[in-house]
């Protein structure tokens, strides 16, 4: 009689233990330690320092020594400031057109206009270097977005932004040239709108557009002829 008893199941040999995998950059950011003096203007500063970083106002430096002499030492918070304003999140807020603030969080002076184009183009290269995305119609967008807030003249504002790196100096030409075909756009809006005799409402429904599309459009051109010209 054939015997038909199962065998017993061969013994399963032991898993080595896995290496631990090597940090990825996320892991080492996480991990890697805050600059002391960071923390304690975190601790001090929270509206400026927090989950929320405002521009600094020019003087920072010395009012932190005066208002904490025994807190900080010179060339330390030196450093950290310094850690501070070169970091993404810093420079986002100044691309960002935020006003300068004292320590308490008050606004006290704009950010000028060379300090906001700079924050953007460099926000712009290290996301771009980040990413296989071509980011740059959306920093054309910014540097638009910042012109027409700087209100300055195209001769001016170039004077201010203008760097001996010429892909940054094509990027910046190329705002303008989109720059100007928008507010072409917004002229020809204006005048086909004055000539109508209608309300915004009338007008946007008339050639089926937005009606606060149409209403920022008028607005930014009255005020863009009612602004001095730059002599």
């Amino acid at each position: 009689m054939t015997d038909t008893t199962t065998p017993p199941p061969r013994a399963r040999r032991p898993r080595a233990p896995q290496r631990p995998r090597p940090a990825g950059p996320q892991q080492q950011q996480r991990t890697r330690e805050v600059h002391p003096v960071l923390e304690k203007l975190f601790e001090l500063y929270p509206k400026m320092f927090g989950a929320q970083f405002l521009p600094l106002k020019l003087g920072a430096f010395q009012d932190l020594l005066a208002e904490n002499p025994e807190a900080f030492k010179r060339d330390e918070l030196k450093v950290a400031l310094g850690l501070h304003a070169r970091s993404t999140r810093y420079l986002e807020c100044v691309a960002a057109g935020h006003p300068r603030c004292n320590l308490q969080g008050e606004p006290v002076e704009p950010v000028a206009p060379e300090h906001v184009h700079h924050a953007i183009m460099e926000v712009f290269r290290r996301r771009q270097a980040r990413s296989k995305e071509d980011l740059r119609p959306h920093v054309r967008a910014r540097l638009v977005a910042a012109i027409e807030a700087s209100g300055l003249s195209r001769e001016d504002y170039a004077e201010r932004t203008r760097t001996q790196d010429e892909a940054a100096n094509a990027l910046l030409d190329e705002a303008f040239a989109d720059l100007a075909v928008q507010t072409a756009k917004r002229e020809a809006l204006m005048r086909a709108f004055e000539a109508s005799g209608k309300t915004v409402e009338q007008f946007a429904d008339m050639y089926g557009m937005d009606p606060a599309e149409v209403a920022r459009a008028v607005e930014r051109t009255r005020q863009a002829v009612a602004a001095p010209q730059p002599g």
